[in-house]
């Protein structure tokens, strides 16, 4: 058995990408996952939205993906890809130590990489102080004091949406964000606390969140504070093979177009989760590993059915065999002799004397 063969190569060790191998893995397919250990909510104590897995660590989540995936005959990595080119019968990928391995298809669900603001102490509070989703992390600060700091045009409406979960919101404006006239209604209306002024640092005791300096030394007391990142598709192994990120329609990223079932503008390439769905829960990126290891299914179902059609199963397949009999026997291959004609083929012949 060649190990380094598989019918289907995911790069990609996440929500979607463990969805996507259970999903081949209980289609009787071969696949390999292969992941660099790098998940965008490593840092975040629990994965919220995820019936029955509410508040699971994002560690655990991925680790009991990992054993389901091993239950259903897949094969799991620690590695890098690297690069990834086609091949006559698939693609090759290869890693940074220089394993190489090859699938029929190529599924990429690499996620994307949280850009940050560069301001003072906000990484080391990232996923913990700091957060960017009310959905995901709403409940968990609800009702304390909440800085949003202002990153894009995107920032009022985070805003107004956390207000949802406590009355006192303030807008920090960071020297990047005008609201607009009727934007500035809906602040006031909903009571929002708006700061001028660019920040200079998110402060921490011992840890803990305290508040947001402005640059000209005023502090402020929050308790959580909310941010809109960059999203940025890691998708270069993806643009290796000819695709290209789109700007997302917000502004707030990029990403790696596909159809409603990770099917990609390149044949046999797919993609699934952050890397083409920037906006993704854990949840929604699970669930698309579903669909496009469903889609990748019968896409290989397609190609095999095309091969035993036209008897390209190899040099002894039904097809090549046939064509033997013919040669060598002429009709006598169905065991009649020379003065008995057939009528019809196949075991359902009708024998006419």
């Amino acid at each position: 058995m060649d190990t380094t063969r598989f019918d289907v190569v995911i790069v990609g060790g996440g929500a979607a990408g463990l969805s996507a191998a259970t999903t081949l893995g209980r289609a009787l397919r071969s696949v390999l996952v292969i992941d660099s250990g790098a998940p965008r909510n490593a840092p975040a104590a629990g994965v919220h939205g995820y019936l029955s897995r509410d508040g699971m660590n994002p560690g655990e989540l991925l680790s009991v993906g990992r054993s389901e995936v091993h239950s259903y005959g897949g094969t799991v990595i620690d590695g890098e890809a690297v690069s990834a080119r086609r091949t006559a019968d698939g693609f090759e990928v290869a890693l940074g130590d220089a394993r190489r391995f090859s699938g029929r298809r190529l599924l990429v669900t690499t996620g994307l990489t949280d850009v940050l603001p560069p301001i003072d102490g906000l990484r080391e509070q990232w996923g913990k102080g700091v957060v960017h989703c009310p959905y995901c992390h709403g409940w968990e600060i609800r009702g304390q004091k909440i800085g949003v700091l202002g990153t894009g045009p995107l920032s009022v409406h985070q805003a107004l949406l956390f207000r949802q979960w406590s009355p006192d919101i303030t807008l920090f404006l960071n020297d990047t964000v005008e609201p607009t006239d009727e934007e500035w209604e809906k602040l006031a209306g909903r009571s929002v606390t708006v700061v001028d002024g660019a920040v200079a640092s998110v402060d921490a005791v011992d840890g803990v969140l305290t508040g947001l300096t402005l640059r000209q030394g005023h502090s402020f007391d929050v308790q959580a504070v909310a941010v809109g990142t960059r999203m940025e598709a890691r998708s270069a192994l993806l643009e290796s093979l000819g695709l290209e990120s789109q700007v997302h329609p917000s502004g707030a990223g990029c990403f790696i177009e596909t159809d409603a079932m990770g099917a990609t503008a390149v044949p046999g390439v797919y993609a699934a989760g952050n890397v083409s769905n920037t906006m993704a829960q854990v949840i929604t990126a699970a669930a698309e590993g579903v669909m496009a290891g469903a889609r990748i299914n019968a896409d290989l179902i397609e190609e095999e059915t095309r091969w035993a059609v036209e008897g390209h199963f190899g040099p002894f397949s039904a097809a090549s065999e046939a064509a033997v009999a013919e040669l060598v026997a002429g009709h006598r291959r169905h065991g009649l002799d020379g003065d008995r004609q057939t009528a019809g083929m196949g075991p359902a012949a009708i024998v006419e004397s």
